[in-house]
């Protein structure tokens, strides 16, 4: 089968974009909690939902094998993968060394445009935090962070992120510390705003050692017992009691 054709589409979709829609919407229940871990990903029931053949819909099944976001724990048998505690600690020292990088680059390149846009993420941020609206706070945070690595300038530095960007996404959607994370938020455009690349850099620590540990409470109900440790290098305690 080379693809699928629904009502409302006027010629048959191509197979490749069938997966791409599939794989998309499965991702985002995955993110968004609506899929949570150890739910089965059944091929056929979910080529039903679709609408589409089972094809497409093991293929993207496969990709979220390969992103991080489900595991066959059998041949017949496929779920939404739990994260551990190390787990989420690769991921967070990952996020340490790229972002922070990413910050103090944004505080040297940063154009008056780009931080008009990111006062414009953190005006919307505020108001989806004052209605509780969990899945937007997600989404502009996404695209705040999303902004600052583009302010960095640096195309390897995006493409290094892209591959675990779903999966930070997940992590950020279970840090319910909402006004809390809207504050480093803030601080975090200051400190680029200001055009010193070492305060940027130590706000940017600062902000993802806190999402660490919030992600750890919220998902393991504990604290966490160590912190990332992604580069020895990096200005640490620069940022403390700063913003």
């Amino acid at each position: 089968m080379s693809g699928t054709t629904s009502p409302g589409r006027a010629k048959t979709e191509p197979l490749g974009a069938v997966r791409e829609r599939v794989l998309a919407s499965l991702r985002e229940d995955i993110i968004a909690g609506r899929l949570g871990p150890g739910d089965r990903l059944v091929e056929r029931e979910l080529a039903e939902r679709f609408g589409v053949s089972r094809v497409p819909v093991r293929e993207a099944i496969r990709a979220l094998v390969a992103e991080g976001f489900v595991l066959f724990e059998s041949a017949r048998r496929t779920v939404v993968r739990r994260l551990t505690p190390a787990d989420v600690r690769e991921l967070f020292e990952l996020r340490e060394a790229l972002e922070v990088y990413a910050a103090g680059l944004a505080a040297s390149r940063a154009t008056p445009e780009a931080l008009a846009e990111l006062r414009d993420l953190l005006d919307q941020a505020a108001r989806a935090t004052q209605a509780e609206d969990a899945e937007t706070i997600t989404d502009i945070n996404t695209r705040f962070h999303d902004r600052v690595l583009a302010m960095a300038g640096n195309g390897l530095l995006i493409s290094v992120m892209e591959p675990v960007d779903g999966r930070l996404r997940w992590l950020t959607r279970r840090n319910e510390e909402w006004p809390q994370l809207l504050t480093e938020h803030r601080a975090l455009y200051e400190a680029i705003a200001s055009g010193d690349p070492a305060r940027a850099r130590a706000h940017a620590l600062d902000h993802v050692r806190a999402n660490y540990r919030s992600t750890v409470r919220h998902l393991f109900e504990s604290e966490p017992t160590d912190a990332p440790r992604a580069d020895p290098g990096t200005d640490e305690g620069a940022g403390a009691g700063a913003g």
